[in-house]
């Protein structure tokens, strides 16, 4: 339906003449006669009836006009939710209590006038897929995995160097430890269930794997965080990878250790990817904070993000 014939209807309802009408609409009277026209034509009915003292709506109009403001309604939300800076800013990050998301949120505390729509796709293939078809804003993910690229139009900036530590239970070996070597994880079961192939947090504990000679096991279904830290408060040969700023809560009883890695430290980068076609303002907001918190620090990185 022709939103400027249905625009007209309801400026010449409103007005009670054609001419005055026109005026409203800054067009001639003949155009709100055309449209008039063109409207009455497409419903099949008679909109007006002409008299002395102007243009009376028939019954068929009045029953069309709610429907005809409610449009006109419909169109502006419609064109207000893709209006730069009327909707949220859609951004994806890998789960909600890693780094990235703790830096929306700190975006959002200083800046809490803009909206957020946070979201947890799979894998950095889908979510960088999501950026270039326009789906979403931007996403934190680690790029680029080996013999890939970004597509044409987005770009990536690397943020976040986070450091990884060990988590074990009370009674593993390495528990009294202030810290812990790569060199000396080797041979201990590092245990990552659910890592699935062609992620990119897979590619980057595969290349960890194939550096530093480290036995991660990745068998089992993933449960969850709860799961896994029980399994490892409960293990004397168990533990698993964590990074620095991952939130992790446990029961007192547990009595689990962040034991910091180094030698060189392990470094999972991530990075804020997005379209550099994207005029949404909270986009240009949320490149500034990141980059202006950006936390690179020594360590190591697979070879495919350097």
């Amino acid at each position: 339906m022709d939103l400027e014939a249905v625009r007209t209807f309801v400026a010449a309802a409103d007005a009670g003449r054609f001419q005055d009408a026109a005026v409203d609409l800054a067009v001639t009277q003949q155009a709100v006669s055309r449209r008039i026209a063109t409207l009455e034509g497409e419903l099949g009915v008679r909109l007006f009836t002409r008299t002395a003292r102007g243009s009376v709506l028939t019954i068929d109009g009045q029953a069309f006009l709610p429907h005809a403001r409610e449009l006109l309604r419909s169109a502006e939300r419609a064109v207000a939710s893709v209006r730069p800076g009327q909707r949220a800013l859609r951004v994806d990050v890998i789960g909600m209590r890693i780094a990235p998301a703790a830096l929306l949120r700190e975006f959002h505390r200083a800046q809490p006038e803009t909206e957020l729509d946070v979201v947890t796709l799979f894998d950095g293939d889908t979510a960088i897929a999501a950026v270039a078809s326009g789906a979403i804003d931007a996403t934190f993910r680690a790029v680029v995995q080996p013999g890939r690229q970004l597509p044409d139009g987005v770009r990536s900036m690397r943020v976040i160097d986070e450091p990884h530590q060990l988590l074990a239970g009370p009674r593993h070996p390495l528990a009294a430890a202030r810290e812990v070597t790569l060199a000396e994880l080797t041979g201990h079961r590092i245990w990552i269930p659910g890592a699935s192939p062609g992620t990119e947090w897979t590619a980057y504990y595969d290349e960890l794997v194939a550096e530093f000679g480290l036995a991660i096991d990745a068998v089992g279904p993933n449960f969850g965080s709860e799961a896994l830290l029980e399994v490892i408060a409960d293990s004397a040969t168990v533990a698993t990878l964590t990074t620095e700023r991952t939130r992790l809560v446990w029961p007192a009883e547990y009595d689990l250790r962040r034991i910091p890695v180094v030698d060189p430290v392990p470094l999972y980068p991530h990075s804020l990817v997005w379209r550099d076609d994207n005029s949404h303002p909270a986009l240009a907001a949320l490149r500034e904070f990141a980059a202006a918190r950006a936390c690179r620090v020594e360590g190591w990185v697979p070879g495919w993000v350097r």
